[in-house]
C-alpha cells in the first residue's frame, strides 16, 4: 500500500498575558469557547493545544494554521491575552506552572514530579498520511537523519527560566527527560514497534500509548506518521516549510524501499550528538550532514542541501518551488532563536522578546 501523504498538524501555543507578559493560566477558561474538535487542554493550564484537518497541500495546511491561530486569538483577547508558539516561553518561570486538572494529569503529576512540574514547552507535531503501519515504521527509520535539520529550523527556546541557556532549542533537551522520548531504536515492523510500547507500559514506567513521546512515530490515535521533535514556530512560514520538507522526506523514504535501497542508519550515539548540536547551535554554527557517517557543515549549507536531496519527492509533490524559497528565507532571517537573541540584545528586556514573539505569532506569514 502506498502512504496518502496527506497533512495535518498540531501545534501547542502557550497564552500570554498582555498586560504582564508573563504566562496566562486561562487554558480552562479558553477552550469552554472553542471547538473541542479543533482546541484541547495541554498537561499546563498556560497552553492550548490546536488541531487541523487532514489536507492534501501546504496552502491548505498554510489556511489551518491560521484559522486556528486566529480562533485562540479571539476568544483570548477578550481577557487580554494572546498566544506565543514558541518551545519556551521568554519570561516563563518554573513557578508559573498551573497543572490541568484532570485524573491523568493529576497521575503524570504524582509519578514524574520535576519532569511535569517543568513542563512549560511547546511543541509543533506534523502528520504525514500513511495508514500502513509496517510501511510507517520502515520510514520512520529511513527520514530519522533528517530530524537535526528540521530541529534547527524549528528551534525557538534559547530562554529558559528567565535566563538565556545557550541552547537554541532547550525545549528539546527538557523533552528528552522523559522516559519514553527519543528514538525507538532498529524496528522491522510495526508489530516490533507495537511490542515495545507494550513493553514500555508493562514496565509502569508510561501509562498508556499516548506517552510513547518518540521523535516520530506512527501516531497514537491517526494513521500518519508523525514528526515530534520539533520547537512550536512562530512564524506560519516556518511551520509550512518542516511540513513540506517531512513529508518530501516520507515521500523519499517510499521511493527507497519500493526499488529496494537498503537501510544505512546512523548508530544511535552519532544521531544523539547531531541532535544535540542542532539544539545547541540551530542554524548559527554547523550541523551535522546528511548520511550514516555524517561531518560537520554550515548550518546554511545542512539546510540547502535537504532541499535538494528530497528535490525529487518536493518536485513530484509541486512543492519544490515554496520550499525551496522559504528555506532561503529562513536562512537569511535566522530561525526564532536567532530573532530572540537579537532582539534581547538590541533592548535588554525579555519583554522585548515576548512582544516579538506574540507579533510573529499573531503574523500570518508572508505567503498567505
Amino acid at each position: 500500500m502506498s502512504a496518502e501523504l496527506t497533512l495535518g498538524a498540531e501545534e501547542e501555543l502557550h497564552l500570554i498575558d498582555l498586560d504582564t507578559l508573563r504566562l496566562s493560566a486561562t487554558a480552562p477558561q479558553l477552550l469552554d469557547r472553542l471547538d473541542p474538535r479543533s482546541y484541547a487542554a495541554e498537561l499546563q493550564r498556560t497552553t492550548v493545544e490546536t488541531n487541523s484537518e487532514v489536507v492534501d497541500s501546504l496552502s491548505g495546511l498554510r489556511a489551518e494554521l491560521v484559522r486556528l491561530r486566529r480562533g485562540v486569538m479571539d476568544v483570548a483577547a477578550l481577557q487580554r491575552t494572546s498566544i506565543a508558539a514558541v518551545g519556551t516561553a521568554p519570561r516563563s518561570e518554573i513557578s508559573d506552572f498551573a497543572l490541568t486538572s484532570t485524573v491523568r494529569f493529576g497521575a503524570m503529576q504524582e509519578q514524574y514530579r520535576l519532569l511535569v512540574d517543568e513542563q512549560l514547552i511547546c511543541g509543533f507535531q506534523v502528520h504525514v498520511g500513511v495508514s500502513d503501519r509496517d510501511l510507517a515504521v520502515d520510514i520512520a527509520q529511513r527520514v530519522a537523519e533528517h530530524l537535526p535539520t528540521l530541529l534547527a529550523l524549528s528551534a525557538s527556546s534559547p530562554f529558559w527560566n528567565g535566563h538565556d541557556t545557550g541552547y537554541a532549542s532547550v525545549r528539546s533537551l527538557v523533552w528528552q527527560r522523559w522516559p519514553s522520548a527519543g528514538a525507538t531504536g532498529q524496528l522491522s515492523s510495526a508489530a516490533e514497534y507495537d511490542e515495545l510500547i507494550d513493553d514500555l507500559i508493562n514496565t509502569g514506567v508510561i501509562s498508556d500509548k499516548g506517552m510513547a513521546y518518540f521523535d516520530i512515530r506512527p501516531s497514537s490515535h491517526a494513521p500518519t506518521l508523525e514528526l515530534r521533535i520539533c520547537d512550536a514556530l512562530p512564524l506560519v512560514d516556518d511551520a509550512v516549510l518542516i511540513s513540506g520538507l517531512f513529508r518530501a522526506a516520507v515521500r523519499m523514504a517510499e521511493l527507497d524501499i519500493q526499488s529496494g535501497a537498503p537501510l544505512d542508519a546512523r548508530r544511535a550515539p552519532v544521531q544523539r550528538a547531531a541532535l544535540w548540536q542542532a539544539a545547541r547551535s540551530g542554524l548559527s554554527a554547523e550541523l551535522l550532514d546528511g548520511g550514516a557517517h555524517p561531518g560537520p557543515v554550515p548550518a546554511a549549507a545542512a539546510v540547502r542541501g535537504l532541499v535538494q536531496r528530497l528535490r525529487p519527492a518536493l518536485d513530484e509533490l509541486g512543492d519544490y518551488d515554496e520550499v525551496a524559497a522559504l528555506a532561503e528565507q529562513t536562512i537569511g532571517r535566522g530561525n526564532s532563536a536567532d530573532r530572540q537573541r537579537a532582539a534581547f540584545t538590541e533592548a535588554g528586556d525579555l519583554d522585548d522578546v515576548v512582544k516579538l514573539v506574540v507579533e510573529e505569532t499573531q503574523s500570518v506569514g508572508g505567503l498567505l
